[in-house]
């Protein structure tokens, strides 16, 4: 079992920067990638931003392309997404994700990841 647990969300102004981190334990050396997900109130979670954890290959959907950032630091099996210039669009519950499916190579359905954070909340104000 791998656990995820988030952190660094809050309330931003729009135009303001944002960074999530998500720290993994347990059975981590099975993960394959790492995302970030998110949900916002009445819609359907949507993927943001994948990252292959040992070759590094990110991918992005393409409303965030330019602004948000994932990275990993294999040594503290954390992933964060920096994220800027943020929109009200933004706000969401955002959610950490995990695979271990060695076949993943940017995938976006959920059903792809294996493991989830208990989300954080991301509130942008226009």
């Amino acid at each position: 079992q791998v656990q995820l647990v988030e952190s660094g969300g809050g309330l931003v102004q729009a135009g303001d920067s944002l960074k999530l981190s998500c720290a993994a334990s347990g059975r981590t050396f099975t993960i394959y990638a790492m995302g970030w997900f998110r949900q916002a109130p009445g819609k359907q979670r949507e993927f943001v931003a994948g990252i292959n954890w040992i070759g590094g290959s990110t991918y992005y959907t393409d409303s965030v392309k330019g602004r948000f950032t994932i990275a990993r630091d294999i040594a503290k099996n954390t992933v964060y997404l920096a994220m800027n210039s943020l929109k009200p669009e933004d706000a969401a519950v955002y959610y950490c994700a995990a695979t271990i499916d060695s076949s993943w190579y940017g995938q976006t359905g959920v059903g792809w990841w294996d493991y989830w954070g208990q989300g954080t909340q991301v509130t942008v104000s226009s």
